[in-house]
């Protein structure tokens, strides 16, 4: 048998929850749950097929396929009045929302009058089931009728409609061509052929009705620009005329001479400011030197006359000082009038220049202002025949227009597209494959109770020594017929695998008193402990089977011929021999020492030492004693006998004991230090089994044990 300590241990491995899930495991727990899985898709599938027949409307789709005409734009050119689409993904994109816009989808649903048609315009229709009720209870309750429905106006209707229509269009661009797609879906083949072949139409007159009204457009605001122009042309040409004959006299060549002019008259002025200045310097001269000598007056003057009177002068010669007094005056009168005369010269030459500047910057003026706008009605000029041309080329380009894309096929017929039988019905056994996988896992994960021996065995560290299957009697007492007609069966083999186990679980000592106890009453300890009794008889074993459960004393459903009135309490209290008080099976060969009602508390007597001391007895006069004691979570009975018993085999009822119950049970039993042999499962359903998807691993109830076991 394996070490509990060690099952122990690799049962806390096998449920670490920080391990990896264990791919093999889920895929058992997938296995077993095969039916409900089944079960799931079968549905699903079922689902599906009615969807797909009776409930859904069949949806069909037509696509008609047109290109783009791409053009570069020219700003020079009227082209770029009149572009097409730019080549970049942006205003491909941009095409491709044009068609689905309100105002494109808004005339087709004019054009199309699918106002009236059901499928985008379904009106109020008729009270669904949840109306038709609550006008009844209003009735019988006498309640007013509800407020009459406002009915939407036209546009909001319109609207939802535009927005319906929308919603079964799709535009499909092909990578790396101007070539798409516009796709129609509809409950009607001919219908999305229809609505797609229409709204293609509708798009193209779009971009003729855009190109038309902007050479419209564009002829207007020329015409107009046109007109501005040709009044400015006149305005200045007027203006020009004006100028002209305001200034007949003024040109290039009357500026040029009057240029000339200014600087001959400057360089007089020049000369004459010049002599000014020396002449203004000589009387200076004059005037410093008259209180000077002769010789100096008569050297400043520069005089020959003066130089000869000089020196009859110095020498105070009257009359020479009178003729050289009456020279030197008359000279300096001579130079200020000289000055007199320059200065007089000077300002007429300043008036002459400022004359002259005044007359050339005023015809300079003049001539400028004529050029200036000369010019500026040239180029109005070139302007307005520059117009004009683009007026006449945009008149003529007026209902010549084409589309900036053209259709290069229309959409014939749709295509179902919904429901796609073949998708949805694989769709369905996917999805009620998971459903069944996920309702799978979570029964596993809200189990409970222990459906195998693994389970048990990894959740109590505990190794498993037997599996009973339920013994397929009426009553307790057929239970023990049962066994001993049909030794072949499937119960008689567990019971027999499980005396091997119990014998083999301790080779260091010999098990002879052996009891069986459970978590709660109704798990099958009792029946264990009989088949158990029963089997060791079949040995060739003298073996006693006693009833400890005293207070519940079963043991005569399933003894019913043992008519005795003492038992277990008068054999150890000493009113009663042992061997008056044990009765003998007949059928079984089993000695049986049953248990007796008593005002006495059992955990008492059970604790005495004449109990231990019976047991001590028994142990010398048959091979084996077989104890039947009390639940462990219930009374201490167990507990108490558990410490002179050899091997404690603890029962637990399957699919029904609750993880908790056995804890609770195990953990009771450990108190006392005392070692558990093992568990047993009993009462094992194998229809169970398999339904739960255990039918091919656990021997005498899988479906390999047909033919070796008795019914």
């Amino acid at each position: 048998m394996s070490d509990p300590q060690h099952l122990s241990q690799a049962s806390s491995a096998d449920i670490d929850p920080d391990d990896h899930i264990d791919f093999m495991t889920l895929m058992g727990i997938l296995w077993r749950g095969k039916l409900l899985i089944l079960l799931c898709m079968i549905c699903a599938l079922g689902l599906a097929v009615w969807y797909a027949l009776g409930v859904a409307v069949p949806t069909y789709r037509a696509s008609a396929q047109m290109s783009l005409g791409v053009r570069t734009e020219n700003l020079l050119d009227l082209e770029a009045v009149l572009s097409g689409v730019n080549p970049d993904q942006t205003s491909i994109n941009t095409e491709m929302d044009v068609i689905r816009s309100s105002e494109i989808v808004g005339r087709l649903v004019d054009g199309m009058n699918l106002m009236d048609d059901p499928e985008f315009n379904p009106g109020p229709g008729e009270p669904g089931l949840i109306e038709r009720t609550v006008t009844q209870v209003r009735g019988l309750l006498d309640l007013p009728p509800p407020e009459p429905e406002v009915l939407p106006d036209e546009i909001i209707i319109r609207n939802a409609v535009i927005n319906r229509v929308r919603g079964i269009i799709a535009t499909e661009p092909q990578e790396r061509s101007y070539v798409f797609n516009i796709a129609v879906t509809t409950q009607d083949p001919m219908k999305s052929a229809l609505i797609a072949n229409t709204l293609s139409q509708y798009y193209r007159d779009d971009q003729i009705a855009l190109k038309v009204d902007a050479t419209e457009r564009a002829a207007i605001w020329l015409a107009d620009r046109v007109a501005e122009l040709q009044v400015e042309i006149e305005e200045a040409e007027t203006e020009i005329n004006a100028l002209r004959t305001r200034n007949t006299l003024i040109s290039a060549e009357s500026i040029a001479a009057l240029s000339a002019q200014s600087v001959e008259v400057t360089a007089d002025l020049q000369s004459a400011e010049l002599a000014l200045r020396r002449a203004q310097d000589r009387v200076a001269a004059f005037e410093d030197a008259a209180t000077a000598d002769y010789e100096t007056r008569a050297a400043v003057a520069g005089d020959a006359q003066l130089m000869s009177l000089s020196t009859a002068a110095a020498e105070q010669d009257a009359a020479a000082i009178a003729r050289f007094d009456r020279r030197f005056n008359q000279l300096l009168l001579q130079l200020r009038g000289d000055t007199a005369r320059a200065r007089e010269a000077v300002g007429d030459l300043r008036e002459q220049v400022d004359s002259i500047t005044s007359q050339f910057e005023q015809q300079s003026q003049a001539l400028i202002e004529i050029e200036q706008t000369e010019r500026d009605t040239e180029a109005t000029r070139i302007l307005y025949d520059t117009f004009l041309t683009r007026l006449k080329e945009t008149s003529v380009q007026v209902g010549v227009h084409e589309a900036d894309s053209r259709l290069l096929s229309e959409a014939t017929p749709g295509y179902q597209v919904a429901p796609r039988k073949g998708i949805l019905l694989a769709m369905s056994v996917v999805l009620g494959f998971i459903i069944g996988a996920i309702a799978t896992l979570a029964r596993e994960a809200l189990q409970n109770t222990f459906r195998s021996a693994s389970a048990l065995e990894r959740h109590t560290g505990r190794a498993v020594l037997g599996q009973i299957p339920r013994i397929p009697a009426r009553t307790r007492a057929d239970t023990i017929a049962y066994l001993a007609k049909k030794p072949t069966s499937a119960a008689a083999e567990a019971v027999r695998n499980l005396r091997t186990s119990i014998l083999m679980s301790s080779p260091d000592r010999a098990c002879k008193v052996i009891l069986s106890t459970s978590s709660i009453p109704g798990e099958g300890k009792t029946t264990l402990a009989i088949a158990l009794a029963q089997n060791l008889v079949g040995l060739d074993k003298k073996v006693i089977l006693i009833e400890g459960d005293i207070r519940r004393r079963k043991f005569p459903e399933y003894f019913p011929n043992a008519e005795i009135d003492k038992g277990l309490l008068s054999v150890v209290t000493g009113e009663t021999p042992l061997a008056q008080a044990v009765w003998s099976d007949p059928a079984s060969g089993i000695d049986v020492l049953m248990g007796q009602k008593s005002s006495v508390n059992a955990a008492d007597v059970l604790s005495s030492a004449k109990f231990t001391a019976l047991i001590d007895g028994l142990r010398q006069q048959y091979d084996y004693v077989i104890i039947d004691t009390p639940p462990v979570l219930v009374v201490p009975d167990a507990r108490i006998i558990s410490a002179i018993a050899d091997a404690i085999v603890y029962v637990v009822h399957w699919d029904k004991t609750t993880q908790g119950q056995v804890d609770d049970g195990l953990k009771q039993l450990r108190s006392q230090n005392v070692p558990i042999t093992g568990l047993v499962l009993s009462q094992i359903d194998p229809k169970g089994m398999r339904r739960y998807g255990y039918s091919d691993q656990y021997g005498a109830y899988s479906r390999f044990a047909k033919g070796y076991y008795e019914g």
